[in-house]
């Protein structure tokens, strides 16, 4: 299979590898706040203060989407974990339209749609 080379691939390469950094990023904070809240983290200590505070934008559209588990002092936090799942999709599908608008050749397009079938 052979690929086209456009002259905008250098650009959608680079905008794909931001976005993918961003969400990495969200997801590492979102991984830390899970974890501290978790392990019930002392919430005036500055570091889980940090996370908490960068975090709580993040969580704060799908707080009502599910109760919280509490269960021996610990907080299993279920809106954190929506919130990673939602951005990671977010992010994928940004990458995906990125993708959209990268020229291939003939050949190409129809070997991906038969790869399709």
């Amino acid at each position: 299979m052979t690929t086209y080379s456009s002259p905008n691939a250098p650009s959608v390469y680079l905008g794909t590898q931001i976005v993918w950094f961003i969400v990495g990023a969200i997801e590492i904070l979102l991984a830390l706040r899970f974890v501290l809240k978790l392990l019930a983290a002392n919430g005036s200590a500055t570091f889980t203060n940090v996370i908490y505070s960068l975090t709580d934008i993040l969580v704060a559209p799908f707080t009502a989407v599910f109760r919280v588990t509490y269960a021996a002092g610990t907080i299993f936090e279920w809106t954190t974990i929506l919130a990673a799942i939602i951005y990671f999709v977010i992010a994928a599908g940004i990458i995906n339209l990125f993708l959209m608008g990268e020229d291939i050749s003939t050949p190409e397009a129809s070997a991906r749609l038969r790869n399709q079938e």
